[in-house]
Parts: C-alpha cells; structure tokens; sequence
C-alpha cells in the first residue's frame, strides 16, 4: 500500500505567485522544480515505439498502455486529451515522496492548506530526504508519521502528465489501472476532501480493470483480480477492526503511558491476527513489507483514505444503471454538496453497500 498523489504541481505554481515571500516558497519551489523537471523529460510514445533502440520490454509495455488510454476514452468516458501521451525515464525508486502525520493518538489525519490547491492529507516532496527530515521535524512534535513512495503523478489535466517509469513495475494489471486511477481524478476532484477524491478514483480504476479484461476476453484474470481485491478488503477491514480499537482507546482518559501501553497492544494484536489472515489466503503474503515498517496511526490514515468509501461509488454506480457516464454525473452532484451533507450522503450509500453485502 503507498499514497499515489502529489498536491498537483500547476496548482503549486499558481501558489507560489500567490504567497510571494511566504516562508513556504521553499516547499511549494521543489514541488514546482520537480515537475517543470519531469516535463522537460518528456519523450512521445510514439517515437519511442517507432525507435527501433527501445527495449522490447518497454515496447510492450508502452503498447498496452496506448491500447488501455484509447480504451479509457472509448469505454470509461476519461478524458480524451494529451495526458499520458509521453514517456520520462527517471531512474528513481519513486516520482515523489509523501508525508502522512497523524497525533499520537488520533486517527485524524493532519492537513496541509494551499490558497488554490485546497486541503490535503499529506505533504509531496520530489526528493525523498527533504520528506524524511519534513517528517522527523513531525515526529519531533510527537506526531506519528509515515513517508511512503508514490509511483504515479498527475497535475488533474494542467499539463500533459506523462507515463513514468516508476508506473511500469509490475505487471499491467497494476499499471493499466494506475493509468484508469489517475485519469479519474482528471473528471472529478473535489477541494478539501482527498476521501472522496481518492475513493472515486479507486472505483473507477476497479471498474475500469474488469471491464479491459473483459474486453481482452481474459476471464481467468477478471477471476484472480477479483480474488486480490478480495484480498484488499479482508487487509482493509483488518485495519478497521484496528482503527475502532484505537478509537475507543484514545476517547478513554487514561494516563499517557497506559495509553501508549494500550495503543501498542493493539498493534500488536493486528500482527498477529493479519497472520491468522495469511493462514486463510494460503499463505498468501503480500502484505508482508507493509507489516515490516512502523505501525502507527499515519500508517492507518493513509490507507483509509484511499479505500474506506469504494463501496459508496460502487453504490452510485448501481444507481446510474452502471452507465459510465451517468455514475459519472451522479458523483459529481454529491461532491457539489456542502462537506457535511456530503459526508452524510456517502455514509448512506456506504451503509446501503454493508446492507447487500449481508443478505
């Protein structure tokens, strides 16, 4: 699990004019440094599929993702434009590094304000040692704090966002869906609610994966990727369980250090029951890695955010008679409404989702 989003670079920029000598100019420069680098970068897809000199394996990895991007257009009703036409090779483990903090015990995430971008969950950098030393100052706060890799990059239609190297580890599934993620937020972004930006996204590049398999008549994967994201649900609802254990935790007036005591416990007992989990997935263990690092409330927050309303989407979905374009429309007037009666809207749908899934 990692964090796929930059507070997006154009939107930085406009910041930066905005803000003149702030203090924050340093952060908001990097960011705008880092994308106006990655612009330069660019090279066509089609010239590099031309380029009899391009490995074969990029080759078809950039031919699948031409493919997904008209299928994109033609099926899911994304946007029709110049993203994702282009191709940067940068060599790096990730395009960015982003900061998650959470108080010591709370399970709200801490917010980063912007004059044009809005709200957000989490602070980008484009070198990873300016995140870590962002995120020890945090820690030095007594914040909890997690740095996570991002491999994707989108400015929300600005500019022309390329294909990123970083994008194309792994196989397609993962980054034809990277492909249908960041596409989606290009038709619906809401300011100050990375919750529902994020699970709209996450639904589309759900919807948008079976769909494409289906297309390529490939039942067998529709299978084993329904069977991940089954997977994805049992890890997910692991961390509510551990979220709901914190929640009554925190809301009890103990003493600091009975808290802490209480706090790890509970950690504790989301290890060792994500291994009973393991034991149920046959020994499935691709979690593994997540489990490795630090567990604290950043950790949770930043995984909440991009899954815990999917069910609400899939819901509207359903309503717009599974017509992209009208689901389309339908999300769009609940992210026109004001923070709480969205809120409020989403919970219904969520718990209609709950609803089905039980009979």
């Amino acid at each position: 699990m990692q964090i796929n989003r930059l507070v997006p670079a154009g939107l930085l920029a406009a910041t930066v004019v905005l803000l003149g000598g702030c203090s924050n100019v340093g952060y908001y420069s990097q960011a705008v440094g880092g994308h106006v680098r990655l612009m330069l970068a660019r090279e066509p897809i089609e010239k590099l599929l031309a380029d009899e000199a391009t490995p074969d394996e990029l080759r078809g990895k950039l031919r699948t993702l031409v493919d997904a991007r008209q299928f994109a257009i033609e099926r899911l009703q994304l946007p029709d434009n110049d993203s994702y036409g282009s191709y940067v090779e940068t060599g790096r483990d990730a395009v960015t590094w982003n900061v998650v903090a959470a108080e010591e015990f709370s399970l709200k995430a801490r917010t980063w304000c912007f004059p044009v971008a809005g709200c957000v969950s989490y602070r980008g950098y484009f070198d990873k040692a300016d995140a870590e030393q962002y995120a020890a100052r945090l820690a030095d706060e007594n914040y909890d704090v997690s740095v996570g890799g991002a491999s994707a990059y989108s400015t929300l239609g600005w500019f022309d966002d390329p294909v990123l190297d970083t994008m194309l580890r792994g196989g397609d599934v993962r980054y034809v869906g990277t492909l249908f993620h960041e596409l989606a937020h290009q038709v619906l972004y809401i300011k100050d609610d990375s919750n529902f930006n994020e699970a709209f996204a996450t639904f589309v590049e759900q919807q948008g994966m079976r769909l494409w398999l289906a297309e390529r008549e490939e039942g067998e994967r529709i299978e084993i990727y329904n069977a991940s994201q089954a997977r994805v649900v049992e890890f997910l609802a692991l961390l509510k369980q551990t979220r709901d254990a914190l929640q009554t935790i925190y809301a009890q007036e103990l003493p600091e250090e009975a808290m802490r005591q209480a706090k790890q416990a509970a950690f504790d007992d989301m290890r060792s029951d994500y291994e009973s989990l393991k034991q149920e997935w046959g020994g499935y263990g691709g979690y593994d890695n997540w489990f490795k690092r630090e567990l604290n409330n950043a950790r949770l927050v930043a995984v909440s955010t991009y899954r815990r309303d999917v069910p609400a989407f899939q819901m509207m979905y359903d309503e717009a008679g599974q017509d992209m374009s009208a689901f389309f429309d339908l999300a769009r007037q609940v992210g026109k409404l004001p923070y709480e009666e969205r809120r409020r809207r989403i919970a219904e749908y969520d718990a209609a989702a709950i609803e089905l899934d039980s009979q």
